[in-house]
């Protein structure tokens, strides 16, 4: 069926969801204050969605809630606090979320930061970008608040192909502190994710995807400077997107019918991702489809989360 998608690079989220009505349905957006989460809230809220915006910053998302509603959503946004670096924050989070959930778009995440650790010491951007996600799913999995083909859309990136999952030193307690270094093991974990989460929720679709490269986000805060790799030109295989294009395979995933039954799979141009290939800065590196991998990265993320202070189920 994926070989039939009609969309690509250039389109848009609003052209995915043409035609979609999402009346009735639940969604939840991480990070959508800004950038591409901000766009996803608000072509699923125009699709008939109840959205909640899920932000560190409520004022922030506040105002994005007050842009959605005059943009000819449905219903206004809601808006929850969540610190997705904080495992107490995550738990507040699903302990007061009461279901049906329909989709839930994993999309907050930092990059590149300066080395920083959470309260529980872990660094900082595996904390947020993969072990907070990775509770807030599982924590609603546990709830029973999916309901019946709910989808869960993990934003990952490109960057995963630099680097693999340090098991023996997620947190770099050992290893010199590199930002990317950490930003790669993160979004390798975004893909790993999704690999062991298809497989232990068959009742749910579980998929990760790259946005592209969208240089006008707060992403790249950190920098001042593109990094290297980004070539406008399209030299390496990409090219820059704009916000509403970049936020296209998010929706996708997380409504179309033309992915119905798809889990497991990383996507970009909102087409199912060819191998990597070393030169080019597109497709899937096989270390983040590595089953084993990903059960062990499972295993660790539970065991990190249970020492915490707070085990799942």
């Amino acid at each position: 069926m994926t070989s039939q998608i009609p969309f690509g690079p250039e389109s848009t989220a609003a052209e995915v969801l043409a035609g979609v009505d999402l009346t009735g349905k639940s969604a939840i957006v991480t990070g959508a204050s800004s950038g591409i989460g901000a766009e996803t809230a608000r072509v699923l809220a125009r699709a008939g969605a109840a959205v909640t915006l899920a932000v560190r910053d409520t004022d922030a998302g506040q105002e994005v809630a007050t842009r959605i509603a005059a943009d000819g959503a449905a219903r206004r946004p809601s808006v929850r606090p969540l610190d997705l670096s904080e495992p107490a924050s995550v738990a507040t989070f699903v302990a007061n979320w009461h279901g049906p959930l329909d989709i839930l778009v994993a999309n907050a995440g930092v990059m590149a930061t300066p080395g920083a650790r959470n309260s529980q010491g872990w660094e900082l951007q595996f904390a947020t970008n993969h072990l907070g996600h990775f509770q807030l799913a599982h924590g609603l999995h546990d709830k029973g608040v999916f309901a019946p083909g709910a989808r869960i859309v993990v934003v990952s990136s490109v960057g995963h192909v630099n680097g693999e999952v340090l098991f023996d030193d997620p947190h770099f307690e050992r290893t010199p502190y590199d930002p990317w270094a950490a930003y790669s093991q993160s979004k390798t974990a975004n893909v790993l994710f999704a690999v062991e989460a298809a497989k232990r929720w068959p009742e749910i679709a579980v998929n990760a995807l790259n946005p592209g490269r969208i240089w006008s986000t707060g992403l790249s805060r950190h920098m001042d400077t593109p990094p290297q790799s980004f070539d406008p030109s399209g030299a390496t295989g990409v090219t820059e997107k704009t916000i509403e294009q970049g936020a296209s395979t998010s929706v996708l995933l997380a409504t179309s019918p033309l992915v119905d039954g798809v889990t497991g799979t990383y996507f970009e141009d909102n087409q199912p991702a060819v191998p990597f290939t070393p030169g080019t800065r597109r497709g899937v590196a096989q270390h983040a489809l590595d089953p084993d991998k990903a059960a062990r990265l499972w295993t660790l993320s539970r065991d990190l989360l249970a020492a915490s202070g707070h085990p799942l189920a």
